[in-house]
């Protein structure tokens, strides 16, 4: 039943005239007995409420709100030990609820309304939202947000990870969607902005310097506990949230990050402007450009670079992957320079390749004359080890090889293997077991001996021995031509015979 005056008064005739009480006017007009209370306390009568019983912390609440009033953060399981010290029969949790009513409330703060002018200052932070499966790795996706304070037009833009090159790409990919710089950028606590912060006293992050000194801009943080002076940026991460994110269908990042630009255009530039409700947030930005400083001729350069080092394989590791290098360039200290879509490996000045990049984990994203000409030094300088007698007696373990060497695997020591199973097993079950592997899609030397262990149980034949006879004995065995016998036929024949 709607609480109309008709009801007011029939509670107040109800409770003066036919002296009901609370719980029963509630019943018969089916209200909460809290709104029959509140009527009758704004017609003057005293806060009716339930009668409150006598309680085992009666003695005890002196105490216990003259140490809340000293200590306010002390916690309730201390305070509870301290009177039970002092003779309190109750339990912890009963007490818990009950210290809850007395602890003393910090009063709300009020905040004056922040007011900027146009071409100010811009906020910036990053929103969490997810994480996104690409092949075997989980990468979290980062929103990138930037307000204009005054116009609040906003950008937004994707990446995975919030790592400090992302928040460079942020940064310039707002200004130069904006066209210009605010003269001062507001940060929250970020490590990307502050590295340390003692007070009043802060150290910024070398690199936002550099990025600020580039752009001309005053890079600011916000007090310590004062989100409401980043507010913008606030509740233009909880709008994204809500008008955009939720619900988003999208194939990729570079997808994802479109339907953003789409959207900041859009929609998001469609509504009213807080400072100015007669224009649109695109109609403020309009008026806010013209107020921002001039860009510089280049922007910033956000490559990642980072010193790999090169092993005995031609791979180096970058981001959770292995990119190829040429193997004259092992067993060194390199240079990547990575960008969204590219990484370059250098070495000093020269850059000795060049890969699309890879968001997934443990690729092997190759070149295929790295490749092809590892094989052909290693078959060049492993002849002596045998690769040579391997690929003539087994045509189809050139292919392993290769595809081994691919892998990572060592040349040297595959090819050891299969000579030995060779020795071991013969020409015909080494080519059997290697055509086995190679159609498993393993070429590794334990494939191929796997495949022969199979084959000889599934033959039921005894384990091959390998012996090592010394050199000598060896030659015993060598196969010697027999001479013909008519030469020894004619010196046995009488003398005129033979003429």
């Amino acid at each position: 039943m709607p609480l109309t005056p008709e009801v007011e008064a029939q509670i107040l005739r109800y409770y003066h005239a036919e002296r009901w009480r609370v719980g029963t006017i509630a019943t018969q007009l089916h209200l909460h007995r809290d709104t029959v209370s509140r009527v009758l306390a704004q017609a003057g009568l005293p806060a009716l409420g339930p009668r409150r019983r006598p309680s085992a912390i009666d003695p005890y609440l002196p105490f216990i709100l003259e140490r809340l009033a000293q200590f306010p953060r002390l916690r309730a399981s201390r305070l509870y030990q301290m009177v039970k010290d002092r003779g309190y029969p109750g339990g912890p949790d009963h007490f818990r609820h009950l210290i809850a009513r007395y602890r003393p409330r910090r009063q709300a703060e009020a905040y004056l309304r922040l007011r900027t002018l146009p071409g100010e200052q811009m906020q910036v932070d990053w929103g969490h939202f997810g994480h996104l499966q690409i092949g075997r790795a989980r990468r979290a996706l980062m929103g990138f947000v930037a307000v204009l304070s005054w116009s609040r037009q906003i950008f937004l833009r994707f990446f995975l990870g919030a790592h400090m090159e992302n928040f460079l790409r942020g940064h310039v990919g707002a200004l130069s969607s904006w066209g210009g710089c605010p003269r001062v950028a507001l940060y929250d606590n970020l490590k990307s902005a502050v590295l340390e912060r003692q007070g009043q006293v802060i150290r910024f992050h070398p690199t936002l310097l550099a990025l600020s000194g580039h752009y001309h801009f005053e890079p600011r943080p916000v007090a310590p506990a004062r989100g409401n002076e980043k507010g913008r940026v606030e509740r233009a991460i909880r709008y994204i949230r809500d008008a955009f994110f939720a619900g988003r269908q999208f194939k990729d990042l570079d997808d994802l990050n479109a339907q953003a630009d789409a959207w900041t255009s859009g929609p998001a530039s469609q509504r009213r402007c807080p400072e100015d409700d007669a224009l649109s947030v695109a109609q403020a930005f309009a008026q806010e450009q013209a107020r921002l400083l001039p860009l510089p001729d280049e922007p910033f350069p956000c490559d990642e670079i980072k010193a790999v080092a090169a092993g005995k394989t031609p791979y180096v590791r970058f981001d959770l992957n292995d990119y190829s290098i040429p193997h004259t360039c092992v067993a060194r200290t390199l240079t990547v320079a990575a960008s969204l879509e590219q990484v370059r490996i250098l070495d000093g000045p020269s850059v000795i390749a060049t890969h699309p990049r890879s968001y997934d984990r443990r690729r092997q994203i190759e070149r295929p004359e790295h490749i092809t000409a590892l094989l052909e030094h290693k078959h060049q300088a492993g002849a002596h080890r045998g690769t040579d007698q391997l690929v003539q007696v087994i045509p189809a373990s050139q292919e392993l090889l290769r595809q081994a060497v691919e892998r990572g695997e060592p040349l040297g020591r595959t090819v050891r293997v299969l000579l030995d199973l060779l020795k071991r097993y013969g020409v015909a079950e080494l080519t059997h077991a290697i055509s086995e592997a190679l159609e498993r899609g393993v070429p590794h030397p334990n494939a191929v001996r796997l495949a022969l262990e199979r084959r000889r149980q599934a033959l039921a034949e005894p384990p091959p021995l390998a012996v090592s006879l010394p050199e000598h004995l060896k030659q015993r065995d060598t196969p010697v031509r027999p001479h013909p016998l008519n030469d020894y036929d004619q010196l046995m024949e009488p003398e005129h015979e033979r003429q």
